[in-house]
């Protein structure tokens, strides 16, 4: 299925509007989850030149695997944060705002996530287009966690469905940018679409193979909502939505109780966050005389290391539905959908 164009009426913000939105979002501070401005830019001329290849600029690497899928050979990525770095809390360099000055065009997430860079993104669009990929993301299809007053959980990626109306941004901002290699946008996207929905089914079927009981994913911080939601998994974090937030006592306290009276068997960490407060837990637990293991490492807020699959997008999200269901007692295949996982941790099946 083509692409459905944006509108350049769509595609575009005033400046005014960008600023005064981008400035928001660092009034309310990073990680509550609330919209940035989508898919800004400042005129529809501004920016890229005309040359091959587009040089794109991406924060997140969720973000950019979306841009090299769909631009392929007509697109140069530079991606501002690498494995491991957590965009809560990244704050761009002056190296970082030199790069992102000198691309044609930049994307990000949207929905807050870098709201540390917001005054980064205010200075890009005043000269170049900038694209929030969230843009086409129906708002009933988000996450609105309690007490947050209307701003929305920035984890979307985690559920692939969703994350896939992000495939749409891209490819119609790339047609805007380079109208002559359209059919080749519209192709990849296409491609690239199906490989999600593939990914999609095999999460749903994976998760489902964990008995009822075991459905309880325990992890560092509140990234795995949309994952949950999307797959059917009780999802408890031990900091909230923002790795910025404290782990209080009473809520590891909390979640040693649930651990040891449901008897979960595992609890994961994170690729970018500190590992303490799943120790506490395991700690705790014991303490108790329920012996729960740490059943591996998930990818919540960055992907693997670059060059390797669990690297892109859908190795990264392979890998969290395989350790999981693994790791739960559910079957899945040791080297995960496509046979390519480094390593999948949890019991064999």
């Amino acid at each position: 299925m083509a692409i459905a164009a944006l509108s350049i009426s769509r595609m575009l913000f005033v400046r005014q509007l960008v600023t005064t939105l981008l400035v928001l979002s660092l009034c309310v501070g990073c990680g509550s989850s609330g919209s940035a401005p989508q898919a800004a830019r400042t005129s529809s001329s501004s920016g890229y030149n005309g040359k091959s290849p587009i040089k794109v600029i991406a924060t997140v690497g969720m973000v950019g695997d979306i841009v090299r899928n769909v631009g392929g050979e007509h697109v140069e990525v530079t991606q501002v944060m690498g494995a491991g770095v957590d965009p809560h809390l990244y704050k761009a360099t002056r190296d970082d705002v030199q790069t992102i000055m000198g691309g044609d065009a930049a994307f990000y997430s949207g929905l807050m996530l870098e709201g540390k860079m917001a005054d980064t993104l205010v200075k890009v669009a005043r000269s170049k287009p900038v694209f929030a990929v969230t843009e086409l993301i129906d708002e009933s299809q988000l996450l609105e966690p309690e007490g947050s007053a209307g701003h929305y959980d920035p984890h979307v990626w985690m559920d692939v469905a969703a994350w896939s109306r992000c495939v749409e941004v891209v490819g119609s901002a790339l047609v805007d940018l380079d109208p002559k290699h359209a059919e080749d946008y519209h192709k990849n996207a296409e491609s690239y679409r199906q490989q999600l929905t593939q990914l999609h089914e095999y999460g749903l079927k994976s998760i489902a193979s964990i008995p009822e009981q075991s459905r309880v994913l325990i992890t560092s911080h509140d990234a795995f909502n949309y994952f949950g939601r999307a797959y059917g998994l009780n999802v408890q974090g031990v900091q909230g939505i923002s790795t910025e937030s404290e782990a209080g006592l009473q809520r590891v306290n909390d979640l040693v109780d649930l651990i040891v009276g449901r008897n979960v068997q595992a609890v994961f960490v994170e690729s970018s966050v500190p590992r303490k407060n799943i120790d506490a837990l395991v700690e705790g637990a014991r303490s108790r005389n329920h012996d729960v293991q740490v059943g591996g490492e998930l990818f919540s807020d960055a992907m693997g290391d670059a060059g390797t699959y669990e690297g892109t997008y859908i190795g990264m999200l392979d890998h969290n539905l395989t350790l999981v269901t693994r790791a739960l007692g559910g079957t899945a295949p040791e080297k995960g959908l496509n046979g390519k996982l480094s390593h999948a941790g949890g019991p064999a099946k």
